[in-house]
């Protein structure tokens, strides 16, 4: 646990990515691997990571993005895509993945399945996508520390026009909305003026509220 402290205490929002460097397709595997394994609510997995290495794509979603050099730097560009909305067949396919995985299923859990069948779609697609979203930043929380562990920069973004994002990548007709973006790369040091700032973050005190 000590080394993964460690690693988070080395990390920072790069601002400055080397563009000659590129993540070895190993590193962001696991990376990607980490994202997957990720609790998300109900197990749903209510998202999509899309994983742009092309530079003429990641340029085109720099220009959205309030021209962020780390989306065009970094060799690999992470995309966070929630659910437009929680459909039967979106249930039910992660319900039947479930079922076979585990080769059968229980009463509980198939009266799980149709309490989230009788209550999710009827919310209504915003709602459902606010929900969606939520659990993807569950993903990019994931995603940033295994980056750390791997000793990847990566630098968590909002700041970009999901539209935009969404027409570049064709998210929409997949069902797909963007949320997050996420580049990776390696620092380049002596152009970054972030990286040798002192981390600054709440004492415990300040942080943590104990209930005993």
């Amino acid at each position: 646990m000590s080394e993964l402290l460690n690693k988070l205490q080395w990390r920072y929002a790069t601002k400055k990515m080397n563009p000659t460097l590129a993540v070895p397709e190993e590193k962001v595997a696991r990376i990607l691997e980490a994202i997957r394994l990720a609790p998300t609510s109900s197990g749903l997995q209510p998202y999509e990571v899309i994983v742009v290495k092309n530079k003429a794509v990641r340029e085109k979603i720099k220009a959205v993005a309030f021209g962020q050099q780390q989306v065009e730097d970094g060799s690999h560009l992470l995309v966070f895509a929630a659910w437009d909305d929680y459909t039967p067949e979106r249930i039910n396919m992660m319900f039947d993945l479930t079922n076979e995985a585990r080769g059968g299923t229980n009463e509980g859990w198939e009266n799980y399945r149709k309490m989230l069948l009788n209550n999710y779609p009827t919310r209504g697609a915003e709602v459902n996508f606010q929900h969606a979203a939520k659990q993807a930043y569950i993903g990019l929380g994931a995603a940033v520390i295994a980056a750390a562990f791997e000793e990847v920069d990566a630098t968590p973004m909002e700041g970009f026009d999901p539209k935009a994002v969404d027409e570049i990548l064709g998210l929409s007709a997949r069902g797909l909305r963007s949320v997050l973006i996420l580049p990776l790369g390696y620092r380049e040091a002596d152009k970054d003026w972030l990286v040798n700032l002192k981390k600054v973050r709440r004492p415990n005190a300040q942080f943590i509220t104990e209930v005993n």
